[in-house]
């Protein structure tokens, strides 16, 4: 009985990153909690509970850098249309910009997409007992 308790609480620490589309780092903050509390139980959750916080600690690193290559490009897109201080409305979307938008946006997408698929798939590893391990993950905490 005490090994599927370890287990649950595995999935749990694994799970409980989806906190982040309640409230913001909530990806990160819910899993350092669940693993703070419950690291000294056994070695298995605590090595679970690291690998769930570094995760995150990754996954919202790369999500912000995206973020920051994507703010020029907005910007660049935008003030193209600034000349020499007469500023005209009309927004050119060629083939350039356009590419940009669609381009990262398309990335961001399916970066949030993998994440989620990640989680999931490592809460139920963890439910089954397994040691699981993120792909991409850097470690923060060893």
């Amino acid at each position: 009985m005490k090994h599927n308790n370890e287990n649950t609480n595995a999935f749990l620490i694994h799970i409980s990153a989806f906190a982040g589309f309640i409230f913001p780092f909530g990806n990160i903050v819910t899993p350092l909690i669940a693993w703070q509390s419950l690291k000294d139980r056994s070695p298995f959750l605590d090595e679970q509970g690291k690998e769930a916080v570094n995760f995150n600690l990754s996954y919202t690193l790369y999500v912000f850098l995206i973020s920051i290559i994507f703010i020029p490009v907005a910007f660049g897109s935008f003030f193209r249309n600034w000349d020499n201080f007469n500023f005209h409305t009309n927004f050119d979307f060629n083939f350039n910009n356009l590419f940009g938008f669609i381009g990262l946006g398309s990335l961001t997408g399916i970066i949030y997409i993998i994440g989620i698929a990640l989680v999931i798939i490592a809460s139920l590893k963890a439910r089954e007992g397994e040691n699981y391990k993120y792909p991409f993950t850097i470690k923060f905490i060893k």
